[in-house]
């Protein structure tokens, strides 16, 4: 038994991180407690709420409203992993000052960085886009076409990454890639930065830009880029999607070629 004034003496402790952390146990309120209390509740998952919500409340076929639609369920019902205004206007910027003619983007989630490039890609341009979960692509694909853009612009991919990475060239008919957008697991990364090396997928400039690098963070792959003289890199410093109290930051790296 723990004695009264034991615990007593751990409540200044518990208060203080209580206080210093209240934002990330917000987050885990809203993106875990809620989630499994309305996926309890409504019997239909997170991301097809989300849908219903952009379809019922987004004009169809203007991609920038479906997006200010997405941040404002994310801010005001249930959060969303998506890429938010923030991140967005760095990732716009770079497509404007790169003009990449072939984007990957490994992550789809629910369709919405995908838009977000889609209506920043110069003329002629295609985005392939990957997500492995089969119910998550589902959501994507309505998102995407709800946008306005057909197979011509987007080809959504459904597949694990390291399965799919092997077969862009042969089976997908995509040479090299411009850009590369990583949202998807941040355990993946490395891995998967060192298949588009070793299939031969990165020109020399190309672009890969990482996000979630400090939270949750991908500790090994920023080792990686920085050590292994291929790249030369730069970190954007954000905030968490959705939270400007959580620090993050996107990775962009320029590959300079095989050393």
């Amino acid at each position: 038994m723990v004695s009264p004034a034991l615990a007593l003496a751990f409540i200044p402790f518990v208060v203080t991180l209580l206080i210093r952390y209240r934002h990330y146990f917000l987050l885990f309120y809203r993106a875990v407690v809620v989630r499994r209390l309305r996926d309890y509740l409504t019997g239909i998952p997170k991301e097809e709420r989300a849908f219903q919500y952009v379809l019922t409340h987004a004009i169809p076929g203007d991609p920038q409203q479906i997006l200010e639609t997405f941040d404002q369920w994310s801010r005001h019902c249930e959060y969303l992993s998506n890429l938010g205004p923030q991140k967005g206007k760095i990732l716009e910027r770079l497509i404007y000052e790169k003009a990449p003619l072939t984007v990957l983007e490994l992550g789809t989630y629910c369709g919405y960085t995908t838009i977000l490039i889609a209506q920043s890609l110069p003329l002629g341009a295609r985005l392939y886009t990957v997500e492995k979960d089969a119910r998550k692509a589902s959501v994507a694909e309505k998102v995407i076409r709800l946008a306005g853009f057909d197979d011509d612009t987007v080809e959504l991919i459904v597949g694990h990454s390291e399965e799919v990475i092997p077969q862009l060239k042969d089976k997908y008919g995509l040479p090299r890639v411009d850009l590369v957008f990583m949202d998807h697991w941040k355990s993946c990364y490395l891995r998967d930065l060192q298949l588009l090396e070793a299939h031969d997928l990165l020109p020399e400039g190309a672009t890969v830009l990482a996000d979630n690098i400090i939270f949750p963070g991908a500790p090994h792959f920023l080792q990686y880029a920085k050590a292994c003289s291929k790249y030369k890199w730069r970190i954007h410093r954000t905030s968490l999607q959705y939270f400007r109290a959580i620090p993050d930051g996107m990775a962009q790296l320029t590959y300079t070629g095989p050393q």
